[in-house]
């Protein structure tokens, strides 16, 4: 189950304002934090704003040469984030045995722990003056999340926000001249729900469904994403969400009206200075959600571009600074977080969206100086592949783009100094297939658009684009070697950094990692599936194998062809690894993601015995030998496939899965429940259809041994969902086991725990598996 959140009441920001006012005609930059007051607090019956701003904590410094208590050869080194000079790299790394904050030289190998603590690290961010490195830790390993900043010699170090008990907070970008970082403080809302709503005498909610996308009306699981209710009081009602533009105020009239949930988070986006010689500034407030990122601000901080709103239904917002109002709205993309940015001149905006598209793709719109767009024109699209990762160049002469292309990544580098030549829609932004449309067509035969270059690749999938000065910063993962950091030398071919894992460190000697190939089942209803085989060493060809499907979560997450230690421990006990992508899975186009939503779940579990079939039909898999194996959303998908399919699987291994959705609404975070509420049905009116999605309606029909296997701190997915599905299942009779990881979340980030899972899980699956 994804942590990322959905916001069931489809309600607009609202806005809190700061506590002065720019004056005169001039426009702000950052240096209005320079104010010593603090922001009002909010009002007595405001249950939607944060109950105080982000509050500094010191911490013990970092100071001094520090090592790790444990030391992994084979590590792993991810989301790199550079200094201004670009020549020290701040990133993320798990040679102490744990995920924690590193610094380094790109071309040496003097690499220092700024961070000893045993909270995982999950993101980072130099500033760029070079003053400071923020970054996020999960105590815990669990949800809620902390900001924190640290000098890059390891003193001052500070919670920057997420201290007060119950918040979490979550890191934004940081102001061009360093004076402030963006950080989302959430704090749980008591706002009533639909039916103390009614009790109270207030009009009623409405019909059942009305909180829900237009695909969910009539419940088929065949599905068009076409964004949120379109909204604009500027003109006249669009004829489906393109944007809004004009001086309409974040949480004016015209959003949504469904009613609240009942369950949600406020969330408030500040700008905090690390030093606290500023009060935070209160940029934007939103009720019943956990969805806000502040991901850029223009270099005079007039404008700010924030992402919003569910899963399936992103928006970026661009909003004005001096007087809190929104210039535009436009649907993106999900997957990566950092959805564009201004140029340097905020004269362009660039953004990574599938507005009215199946693959998300490269738009930019002119601005005026008010930070309305002119018109929209599209960059760069591919057919059939989503743009990833978008990361624009500092002087704004050139974007990196990764293209997702069946889950492996191509990059390239778009000359965007040529954005003045891109075909324009003034005032508008065509649908796919019409006149207006765009995609595929940067320029003219006459004007042919901006230029770009290709970027050879070691990695098969970058996960990370940085910029670094006159150099680039790629983190790739590959299918035979451990995540690691790469920098571009002028163009050329990518660099490892020394600190790095070498190839050769990936797996022990004598067993080197298994390159899967692809394979591409069709579901009983006609719709093409995809996955990675990964047949184990020394088995003869044609000879069919004990197999394991292994399910991902999300579930809109992908398979990728990336070095999995489980996988590699399952192969080395002779049983091969089939991972497929059933429906609802990204990488596919937005109509696969959503084909699985309210009664097309259904459908997603069959598709597991589908491609078990498949790989049968293959002669690769034995059909007397297999098994099903998944963790978060797959865990569901193994529970649910052990009960709908209970002659087809030997044995399962469930980890971090739900086995009763109204279980796990009842005590999973607030905004997972809002996620989940627009994945699976609403835990109040949906009801009888999350009963009937549920494992443990079916636990009657369970045959095979299941091994569960679950985090003690797992607030995402809560322990009890584990352990109520192991207890019906002993009750029948049925050999199940439950293993609980202490110290240990929703993700499993402990080299002592992880190798503990995987050494468990393969026994599990080579006990059951063989003979």
């Amino acid at each position: 189950m994804a942590a990322d959140a959905r916001n069931l009441t489809g309600e607009s920001l609202a806005v809190r304002p700061p506590d002065a006012r720019p004056t005169g005609a001039g426009r702000p930059s950052t240096a209005h934090l320079n104010r010593t007051a603090p922001p009002p607090p909010p009002a007595p019956d405001d249950r939607t704003a944060a109950f105080a701003a982000p509050a500094r904590v010191p911490l013990p410094d970092a100071s001094g040469p520090r090592e790790a208590t444990t030391r992994l050869i084979a590590h792993g080194c991810w989301h790199p984030s550079a200094d201004p000079a670009g020549t020290r790299v701040a990133f993320i790394c798990d040679r102490g045995g744990v995920p924690q904050l590193w610094t380094g030289p790109v071309d040496g190998e003097a690499v220092r722990l700024l961070d000893d603590g045993p909270d995982p690290v999950t993101e980072v961010s130099w500033s760029p003056d070079g003053r400071w490195i923020a970054y996020t830790v999960a105590p815990g390993g669990g949800e809620h999340t902390r900001v924190l900043c640290v000098r890059p010699d390891g003193s001052d170090r500070h919670i920057l926000a997420g201290a007060e008990p119950g918040t979490s907070a979550h890191l934004g970008c940081w102001a061009h001249d360093g004076s402030a970082v963006a950080v989302t403080v959430a704090v749980p809302t008591a706002v009533p729900g639909p039916d103390a709503t009614a009790e109270a005498g207030a009009p009623g909610p409405g019909p059942a469904d009305a909180h829900l996308p237009a695909p969910w009306h009539g419940g088929t699981g065949h599905t068009q994403l076409l964004g949120p209710a379109p909204r604009t009081d500027t003109g006249p009602e669009l004829p489906s969400p393109l944007l809004t533009v004009g001086p309409t105020a974040i949480g004016a009239p015209g959003g949504s009206t469904a009613p609240a949930t009942g369950f949600g988070d406020g969330l408030s986006a500040y700008l905090v200075d690390p030093d606290g010689a500023a009060a935070p500034v209160l940029l934007a407030v939103e009720k019943d959600a956990a969805t806000l990122r502040v991901c850029d601000l223009s270099r005079d901080g007039t404008l700010a571009l924030l992402r919003r709103g569910p899963r399936g239904r992103r928006e970026a917002v661009v909003l004005r600074t001096a007087d809190l109002v929104t210039t535009c709205v436009m649907p993106v993309a999900d997957g990566d977080p950092w959805i564009g940015s201004f140029s340097p001149r905020a004269d362009t905006l660039w953004l990574r969206s599938n507005a009215h598209r199946e693959f998300a793709v490269l738009l930019a719109a002119e601005l005026d100086p008010e930070g309305h767009p002119r018109g929209w024109s599209v960059g760069a699209s591919r057919e059939g592949s989503d743009l990833e990762l978008l990361r624009c160049a500092r002087d704004g002469g050139s974007a990196v783009l990764a293209w997702n292309v069946r889950g492996m990544s191509e990059v390239e580098v778009l000359d965007t100094s040529a954005a003045g030549r891109l075909r324009t829609e003034a005032g508008t932004f065509g649908r796919p297939g019409t006149e207006g449309d765009t995609s595929g067509r940067p320029g003219t035969e006459a004007d042919p658009g901006p230029s770009s270059r290709p970027v050879s690749l070691p990695h098969e999938v970058v996960t990370r684009i940085a910029d670094a000065g006159p150099r680039l910063l790629l983190a790739l993962s590959g299918s035979r070697r451990r995540p690691g950091i790469w920098w571009l030398p002028d163009g050329a071919t990518p660099v490892r950094t020394p600190w790095s894992s070498r190839d050769e460190d990936a797996v022990p000697p004598g067993r080197p990692p298994v390159r899967p190939v692809p394979l591409r089942p069709t579901a009983r209803d006609g719709l093409p599936l995809n996955g990675w085989y990964y047949r184990a060493p020394g088995r003869a060809p044609g000879e069919p194998a004990p197999c394991v499907i292994h399910l991902h979560g999300g579930p809109e997450e992908q398979e990728r062809p990336v070095l999995n230690p489980l996988y590699h421990e399952i192969l080395g006990r002779g049983l091969d690894v089939f991972a497929p992508d059933v429906r609802g899975s990204s990488g596919y186009g937005r109509s696969f993601v959503d084909a699985d939503l309210g009664r097309g779940r259904f459908a997603a579990i069959d598709d597991v015995a589908d491609c078990a079939a498949h790989a049968v039909l293959a002669g690769l898999a034995d059909p007397a030998r297999l098994a099903v194996m998944g963790r978060s959303y797959g865990g569901y998908l193994t529970f649910a496939s052990l009960v709908w399919h209970p002659g087809l699987f030997r044995t399962g291994v469930a980890v971090c899965g739900m086995s009763d959705l109204a279980t796990f609404f009842e005590g999973t975070e607030p905004w997972i429940a809002q996620s989940a509420a627009h994945k699976y049905g609403h835990p109040e009116r949906d009801r009888e259809l999350l009963r009937s999605l549920s494992p443990m309606s079916r636990i009657d029909a369970l045959r095979a041994p299941v091994l569960a296997v679950h985090g003690e701190h797992d607030n995402n997915v809560p322990p009890g969902e584990s352990e109520q599905f192991v207890r019906a299942a002993r009750e029948r009779g049925v050999t199940a086991e439950l293993l609980t990881l202490l110290d240990e979340g929703h993700e499993f980030l402990r080299a002592d725990n992880r190798r503990l899972f995987r050494r468990a899980a393969a026994d599990w699956l080579q006990r059951h598996l063989s003979g």
